[in-house]
Parts: structure tokens; sequence; C-alpha cells
């Protein structure tokens, strides 16, 4: 069974910094497109971050272009989503995914998902 474990959510100001990290249990992920997506109340799900497995990052929204960034230890089954210069507009529930493959932004196309991380940010 194969379990994505998300970590490092909280409270942050405006401007300030966090680290996420999702490890994943059950299956190595050297085969998997992994992706960072956030959800905000009454709004979708959105892709904002995404790395292919040797480690080069391949897709990111607009929105957190610049001030996001994605890293991948495959020996360690980890990817990490280091958030800089964070926005009131980036408070949300930030869930790590796994799809086998190649890049892709669209929700149903992974296979795999964590629980889910509170991040907020204050003005």
């Amino acid at each position: 069974q194969v379990q994505l474990v998300e970590s490092g959510g909280g409270l942050v100001q405006t401007g300030g910094s966090l680290r996420l990290s999702c490890t994943v249990f059950g299956r190595t992920i050297n085969d998997y497109y992994m992706g960072w997506f956030r959800q905000s109340p009454g709004k979708e799900r959105e892709f904002i971050i995404g790395i292919n497995w040797p480690g080069i990052s391949t897709g990111y929204a607009d929105s957190v272009k610049g001030r996001f960034t994605i890293s991948r230890e495959n020996a360690k089954n980890t990817v990490d989503l280091q958030m800089n210069s964070l926005k009131p507009e980036d408070t949300a529930v930030y869930y790590c995914a796994a799809r086998q493959g190649f890049y892709s932004d669209v929700v149903r196309s992974y296979d795999y998902w964590g629980q889910g991380t509170q991040v907020t940010v204050s003005s």
C-alpha cells in the first residue's frame, strides 16, 4: 500500500517562509512524477509545482513562480516544497501527489495523494 505523508505546515506571517516535506511509504518514488497541489476553501484543488524523477522541476503555476521551489531525494523517498515570500493568498491545504509517467497538472491524473497539511499566512 502506498502512503504519502506531508509535514511542515503551520502559521507564518506575510513574507515568511515554510518548508513542506512529503514522505512516500510503500513504494519507491523513482518512477513517479511528484506534484504539489493546494486547495483553499471554496476553490478547486490546483497544481502549483512538480518534479520528475531525475529531479528537474518541470512545471509550476504562475502564482508561485520565483517564490516556491521543489526538490526530491529519491534515496529517501521524499519531496520537499520550499515556500518563500509567502502571501495571505497562499493560505490553503497543501497536498503532495504521485503519478506514473510525466508532467501533468490535472488532479485526476494522479494516482496517490497525501492527507494534506494546512498552511496559513497571516497579513
